[in-house]
């Protein structure tokens, strides 16, 4: 940005005092939060609404952002999660025939800010070089910012280790869901007739995955994070799935793991976890997680299948990964990570009980993954008739 010619209308400031002007769109204000990178060239309304960047500000790597617009009906949640964003150039006016408006009154209309005309390939070099930062992000119209004020409010970030963020954005209540896939031309569908019961822990849920399991012939009953193994089993599930969600993966365990590990004792139940449901199980069995430095936001992650050497093209959004060293014996480690060997996916090699770090409702692919819900659909056995 050419600051002699265009005035700073937003700022983004770094715990360790860099600095960055541009201009600002969404809601005037400021928002702290974790600074990570996404590398995916489209789906900004998607991760902006995925519950799992709770607590984050996003860079886009990708420039072209805001220009298909946005539209209800690509919510993966009921509203924006992740606290703001960050782009190189200021987004233009949508030219999508499914546009119903711009990303700029969006992001007003949610509390949300971002921020353009920022040299996002100097951010995402320092915190791959750096890990995510403490960031705080203001938008004022009238460009005075109080940089050291800002600062201070980035350092007093108390990050995202130890916080249990999925219990600020889980369900306040059990509901059920029959919407699946999105298809040309009738749009989103509904799922008719009996199918196998499946309880699904909200623990940040998005909804797409909600519609891969309806559309595999899944009732789905959606549960708060923190239902209990008794309020999941007095529905009589014939599968349970864990879903994604923000946060430390070992503070939320505080009250999932115990949950959890009541369901594996029935032995014969099917589980299915993505992400931070994936990393809920594995603390179920014993395993560890830890924070990771940069983490893995995109849409063209490789992971291996170890099972059949088959390589998959993920997408992935997650700061805490699964230590593969600590799985214990009769956990197997089924995928990893071809970009750093991280733990992708596990599974008990004596029961249908099974998880993967990464998304494969979201179709990258774009059906690399669709296996998976097939997988836990197979586990269930025949599905019920009235």
């Amino acid at each position: 940005m050419n600051a002699a010619s265009t005035p700073a209308t937003a700022a983004l400031v770094l715990a360790d005092g860099t600095t960055f002007l541009g201009r600002g769109f969404g809601v005037e204000g400021v928002r702290v939060a974790e600074l990570c990178f996404n590398t995916a060239m489209t789906g900004y309304q998607e991760i902006m609404t995925d519950p799992s960047y709770a607590g984050q500000i996003v860079t886009f790597t990708f420039p072209h952002i805001g220009n298909t617009g946005v539209n209800e009906a690509d919510h993966e949640a009921l509203v924006p999660f992740a606290e703001g964003m960050v782009v190189k150039w200021d987004p233009t006016a949508p030219s999508s025939w499914r546009a119903e408006g711009a990303l700029g009154a969006w992001l007003r209309k949610y509390g949300r800010i971002g921020i353009g005309g920022v040299d996002t390939r100097r951010l995402t070099r320092a915190i791959r070089l750096q890990g995510m930062p403490h960031v705080a992000l203001e938008h004022r119209a009238d460009g005075q910012f109080d940089i050291p004020a800002l600062v201070a409010r980035a350092r007093a970030f108390p990050g995202l280790e130890g916080a249990d963020l999925a219990r600020e954005v889980t369900c306040p209540q059990s509901y059920r869901w029959d919407e699946t896939r999105w298809a040309w031309p009738q749009g989103y569908g509904r799922r008719n007739g009996p199918g196998h019961r499946v309880v699904a822990i909200d623990y940040g849920a998005k909804r797409n995955i909600l519609r891969c399991l309806a559309q595999a012939g899944c009732e789905v009953l959606v549960l708060p994070a923190t239902a209990s193994a008794e309020e999941v089993l007095a529905h009589e599930p014939q599968g349970v799935f864990l879903s994604n969600g923000p946060g430390d993966p070992a503070a939320t365990g505080r009250y999932a793991v115990p949950m959890i590990r009541t369901l594996l004792e029935r032995g014969d139940l099917p589980i299915f976890g993505i992400c931070l449901g994936h990393q809920m199980l594995a603390l179920a069995l014993g395993a560890r997680t830890v924070k990771m430095s940069h983490g893995h936001h995109g849409a063209n992650h490789p992971v291996k299948d170890l099972r059949t050497g088959r390589v998959e093209i993920t997408s992935m959004n997650h700061g805490f990964t699964v230590d593969s060293e600590s799985l214990p014996e009769g956990v197997e480690e089924t995928h990893i990570s071809l970009f750093d060997g991280s733990n992708c996916g596990i599974a008990l090699k004596d029961r249908p009980v099974f998880s993967v770090q990464y998304h494969p409702e979201a179709s990258p692919g774009p059906q690399d993954s669709a296996y998976l819900f097939d997988r836990f659909v197979a586990a269930m056995g025949p599905a019920p008739v009235n």
